[in-house]
């Protein structure tokens, strides 16, 4: 009867945990460094803060805006904001006046 003795190898003991090294510094990098990573999650909600400052900042003034229209309107003519209005666009003022240029138009 014949049988074969093998010889146990050093680098066969091996190959299994390089692969699960490999396999582990592989995804484990893509999960820092990869398109959607904690980086690129860190950089995308410094980006939504950002935008959801500069929404806050035009829904005050869309308010704003509205308001100024509201007071415009048919149903209620506001005469002092007519008269404040026009003066703003014609570019006149009264000698008596003190004029304080306010860019919110």
């Amino acid at each position: 009867m014949w049988t074969k003795h093998h010889k146990q190898r050093k680098l066969g003991r091996l190959v299994l945990p390089a692969i699960t090294i490999a396999f582990l510094g592989y995804f484990g990098y893509h999960s820092v460094h990869g398109e959607l990573g904690l980086i690129a999650t860190e950089k995308f909600e410094r980006v939504r803060l950002e935008r959801a400052a500069d929404l806050a900042k035009l829904v005050e003034r869309r308010e704003a805006l509205e308001r100024q229209v509201q007071l415009l309107s048919d149903g209620s003519l506001e005469k002092d904001m007519l008269d404040e209005t026009a003066r703003y666009q014609l570019n006149v003022s009264r000698a008596d006046e003190i004029v304080i240029f306010n860019s919110y138009f």
